[in-house]
């Protein structure tokens, strides 16, 4: 029975995803091989609510997206490292302890991340490039701090569509190397683990770093 449930996940999942749009830059693997280490920055993201539930505050709403953002982060790290370990790619990763720690002496906020240049993020993170990202959901994840609010599925409605973004940009003026979009909806979204694995997952076939 709990095989019949994983599939009937997956067919789900393969259904409601779409195709990905990908951008990689002509130059890319001149650019690469001088790549040795790449960092991961918290993801932006943006929980497209019109209407809140009753007792949700908008305040509760721009925790939930930085702690999510943080969670796709962690999440994304994980994924890669995992991947790392069994030699696939080309370059290592940042840990993104590190990361983070160096953002927040450089007095850098979450709220900041998006204003700051590309460029200006490796030179502070000590790396060849960096991968940042936008999501952008129609309901809170299921986990959480949206579970410590009481956001449950029920309250935003049953399904959820998600947009994200992946992209890689230079240390030399902020060129953007790479750019994934992914869309996906239903219950690929109700959970940041599900929807960064079912995404990574994705990016992982056509991740520019892949050895060949």
């Amino acid at each position: 029975m709990k095989n019949i449930y994983i599939f009937l996940l997956a067919l789900m999942i393969s259904v409601s995803s779409c195709g990905p749009s990908i951008y990689t830059a002509t130059d890319f693997k001149e650019v690469k091989s001088q790549h040795k280490t790449v960092a991961i920055l918290p993801f932006e993201v943006m929980i497209d609510a019109k209407r809140l539930p009753k007792g949700v505050s908008r305040e509760n709403l721009i925790e939930q997206q930085k702690s999510t953002g943080f969670a796709v982060q962690n999440s994304v790290y994980a994924y890669l490292l995992k991947e790392m370990s069994k030699d696939k790619y080309s370059v290592s990763f940042q840990d993104i302890d590190k990361t983070n720690s160096l953002l927040l002496q450089a007095g850098t906020t979450y709220e900041d991340i998006k204003m700051l240049s590309r460029e200006e993020a490796c030179k502070l993170l000590g790396v060849d490039a960096v991968i940042g990202g936008k999501l952008i959901t129609s309901k809170p994840m299921s986990d959480g701090a949206a579970v410590a609010l009481g956001l449950l599925v029920g309250a935003w409605g049953s399904t959820n569509k998600t947009t994200a973004t992946v992209t890689l940009h230079d240390k030399a003026d902020s060129k953007l190397l790479w750019k994934y979009d992914y869309q996906a909806s239903g219950s690929i979204g109700s959970s940041t683990e599900s929807l960064t694995n079912a995404l990574m997952r994705s990016v992982s076939k056509k991740f520019p770093y892949k050895k060949a």
